[in-house]
């Protein structure tokens, strides 16, 4: 999983990379889009999500068929609801950045990267949820092979389409956008032919209207909690990425260049959070809650210890990052100052993180949305606006580290009153199971 989640991620480094090539403003122009990508990429998560939740347990209690219609019912509605989102999108670019505060001079980068952008975003929903789909049967091996030949391809193809080679021509930081479309493509093509020819997970057809709607049904009581606490991440980083306009695009620059290498920072985190949850689901049906104490504990304490690693990385190679992101030199001492700072919480972050997967793994996903609403307008956004007003930059990037640690204090007391009521379930259903002996 961390081998695909690295491929995965590196979808938006790549591309930031290159396009950083191309100047200040451009990097500018895909830094600004980083919030609103996330947005639709949320809501694949969330599904996700859903899907690993359902499917797992009807694996789990070895109702096969019905695995198979709900697989395809996950991806019908992924591809649904993700081309709605998406849709929307498309014909609402220059409000929705004009209200992230992008400048007119910029807008033509972005309309160039995001017009082709949405319409691949569909092609990124399928194996997203697909992968949800092995990965709740017990397979992450395929799902890392899928995504890392997905990301190798748009690494491939990102410098050909945006500096144009032989006959192609140089379609700048529209070449990003068209790199990452046919990528998506092969990716959903790929996992289809897995799920319904190879694997036979999900069945080779559509499903009828009433097949559909009990399906997403259950996904969806999940997956909608799931993906609105994931969307509520680019939401706040939106008005983030307002307020840090304000100091100019170089400022935004380096944002969006900090904000891309915390996604590669994070990656074990990422990994874990979806490893994790399958594993906490089913102990959860086995009401083994003490063998998901002890999972839990183990992770979080693992996390700790090697994003304080990762921390001290960052900090040792900032100045070689910003060497390689940056043409000017405020944008690189800015992105190495973010560098300084903000990885120190990254570990509070994880705990965070992982936390919520946890508990929509335990099918309390009101809970974690509660929880991501608490982080992102009670700590995170507050404090870093404070932090900004007060210090500058350099106090909204120090707000982030204490906005992370305190709500990991949160999500650890949380946790613990979930596994409580969990025991206390657990308990009751061994009383209903067998009245004597409990006697």
């Amino acid at each position: 999983m961390i081998l695909g989640m690295i491929m995965m991620m590196s979808f938006g480094l790549i591309d930031t990379f290159f396009v950083s090539l191309l100047g200040t403003e451009q990097l500018a122009a895909i830094s600004f889009t980083f919030p609103v990508t996330f947005t639709v990429i949320s809501l694949t998560i969330g599904l996700g999500i859903g899907t690993s939740a359902i499917i797992g347990r009807l694996q789990g209690s070895k109702e096969i068929e019905k695995s198979k219609l709900y697989a395809t019912g996950s991806l019908m509605l992924s591809a649904m609801l993700v081309g709605v989102l998406a849709t929307i999108g498309f014909f609402s670019i220059t409000p929705v950045f004009s209200l992230l505060n992008a400048s007119d001079r910029l807008m033509p980068y972005i309309s160039d990267y995001m017009g082709l952008w949405y319409v691949s975003s569909v092609f990124l929903a399928l194996p997203m949820v697909g992968n949800s789909v092995l990965r709740a049967c017990g397979d992450t091996k395929t799902p890392s092979i899928v995504m890392a030949s997905v990301g190798g391809l748009n690494a491939l193809l990102d410098p050909l389409f945006i500096f144009g080679f032989g006959p192609i021509p140089a379609m700048e930081i529209q070449g990003a956008a068209l790199a990452t479309f046919i990528a998506w493509l092969v990716g959903a093509c790929w996992i289809i032919y897995i799920l319904a020819v190879r694997r036979k997970l999900m069945l080779p057809r559509l499903l009828t209207l009433n097949e559909l709607r009990s399906s997403s049904r259950d996904i969806l009581k999940i997956g909608l909690p799931a993906a609105g606490a994931n969307m509520l991440t680019p939401i706040a980083g939106g008005v983030m990425t307002a307020i840090v306009a304000s100091y100019g695009a170089e400022a935004v620059a380096a944002w969006g260049v900090g904000n891309r290498m915390e996604s590669i920072a994070s990656i074990v985190v990422l990994a874990l959070s979806m490893t994790l949850p399958p594993f906490i689901s089913q102990n959860v049906g086995a009401l083994q809650i003490k063998r998901v104490k002890r999972a839990y504990s183990i992770t979080l304490k693992f996390v700790l210890i090697w994003q304080f690693i990762v921390f001290l990385a960052m900090w040792g190679l900032s100045g070689g990052i910003a060497q390689a992101f940056a043409h000017e030199a405020e944008v690189g001492s800015l992105i190495q100052l973010f560098l300084m700072i903000v990885p120190l919480g990254y570990g509070m972050q994880g705990v965070i993180v992982l936390t919520n997967s946890s508990l929509n793994a335990m099918h309390r996903p009101m809970t974690a949305l509660v929880l991501s609403v608490i982080r992102l307008f009670v700590f995170f956004v507050p404090i870093s606006v404070l932090g900004s007003y007060l210090y500058g930059l350099q106090g909204l990037f120090v707000g982030n580290v204490i906005a992370n640690v305190a709500m990991a204090g949160v999500s650890l007391l949380v946790f613990k009153r979930a596994v409580a009521q969990a025991v206390t379930k657990e308990h009751a259903n061994l009383v209903d199971a067998n009245p004597v002996s409990s006697k």
